[in-house]
């Protein structure tokens, strides 16, 4: 036997624990949570089980990234194509204690755009992010997609990532406010941005609306106010648009990425920051070491009446980064078909 020989280390595990009423939370608002990491490359779909246990179904996708509800379904961008997911089960069905069977009805090819933010407009166009050349664009039956709209600072279409468009916000099912890294004209010029340089843009005048960010994400419009997570500092907020200003309501204890809404609840993901340059020298490493706290992955519900961090599920081993969560009401145990069984093969519907 060779001495010299290392036993290699075992693959980390997933983990999942939830806060003492997390549970009950989700079957009081008759809810389940979409999320998906591309550090892994899952969509995991967190709901309950018929003994009100925790029920948590994932699919393998490349770097699955931006999730988007439709009223029967949602998008979901992966490393060079976007999903159209059906639900395919009628209303009252069930399978092994799963009330929602999501099917991959749709993909589009876009090669690989760094899709972020997605949502769907009044005329059910799918609207995104389009980080890789700074715009917002959607889909094209004929290439690899077709741009809406850029930044008054972008002087042309270019594949060179120049501010980091991330984040999109809907309001009256209309794109209305974006978040970019920094307000740069040039190939990863918002790399120098990151600390303080971080902007809102209203979409509609084209003009930048709050400034002075470090690595805003997830904008959202919800209850009349403009929320946003300013990830950087470990701030979740809203911009007062009056006067420009960020205003916090709480801090979360890791990098932030994916915002979404539920009542008077949002759900914040979380995720631990990597060990590079992206993410280090950021103010969210000083807050956390004051609270002499360590960074987490997993999401936060908080309640937006009081700022409390009122839920939580908290993730560990195999996944350390989120990038969006999305709520799927009077949804109790949703499943997902992927590619990479055979039982894609196997369920048909028919439309009537």
């Amino acid at each position: 036997m060779d001495t010299n020989e290392t036993t290699p280390a075992p693959a980390p595990m997933l983990e999942m624990s939830a806060s003492r009423q997390m549970l009950s939370w989700l079957a009081e608002q008759k809810l389940s949570i979409a999320f998906t990491t591309y550090q892994v490359g899952k969509l995991y779909f967190i709901g309950l089980k018929p003994d009100n246990g925790l029920s948590v179904f994932e699919r393998s996708f490349n770097r699955c990234m931006g999730l988007c509800t439709t009223p029967n379904g949602l998008y979901m961008s992966s490393l060079y194509q976007v999903w159209r997911f059906e639900n395919v089960f009628e209303a009252g069905q069930q399978q092994d204690g799963f009330d929602r069977l999501y099917v991959p009805q749709m993909g589009y090819t876009t090669g690989d755009l760094d899709i972020h933010d997605m949502a769907v407009d009044s005329d059910g166009r799918l609207v995104f992010v389009n980080t890789l050349f700074g715009c917002l664009a959607t889909l094209s039956e004929t290439h690899s997609f077709k741009p809406l709209w850029r930044p008054f600072f972008i002087s042309k279409l270019a594949a060179e990532d120049r501010c980091h468009l991330n984040g999109l916000a809907m309001r009256d099912e209309q794109p209305a406010y974006v978040t970019a890294v920094g307000q740069c004209d040039v190939a990863d010029g918002w790399r120098e941005h990151r600390a303080k340089g971080g902007i809102v843009i209203d979409v509609q005048r084209n003009e930048v609306v709050c400034g002075g960010l470090s690595m805003p994400h997830s904008p959202r419009w919800h209850n009349g106010r403009l929320w946003l997570l300013n990830s950087g500092t470990g701030d979740f907020g809203y911009v007062d648009l009056a006067s420009g200003r960020f205003e916090p309501l709480c801090f979360c204890p890791g990098y932030m990425r994916g915002l979404s809404f539920h009542g008077d609840f949002a759900l914040v993901g979380l995720s631990k920051p990597r060990e590079n340059k992206t993410f280090s020298g950021l103010a969210l490493d000083d807050h956390l070491k004051s609270r002499n706290a360590e960074a987490r992955c997993g999401i936060q519900v908080i309640d937006l009446r009081s700022g409390d961090i009122v839920h939580w599920l908290r993730i560990e081993g195999m996944v350390e980064e989120l990038y969006d969560v999305v709520p799927l009401p009077r949804v109790r145990r949703p499943m997902a078909l992927g590619f990479k069984t055979d039982e894609i093969r196997r369920v048909l519907s028919v439309e009537t």
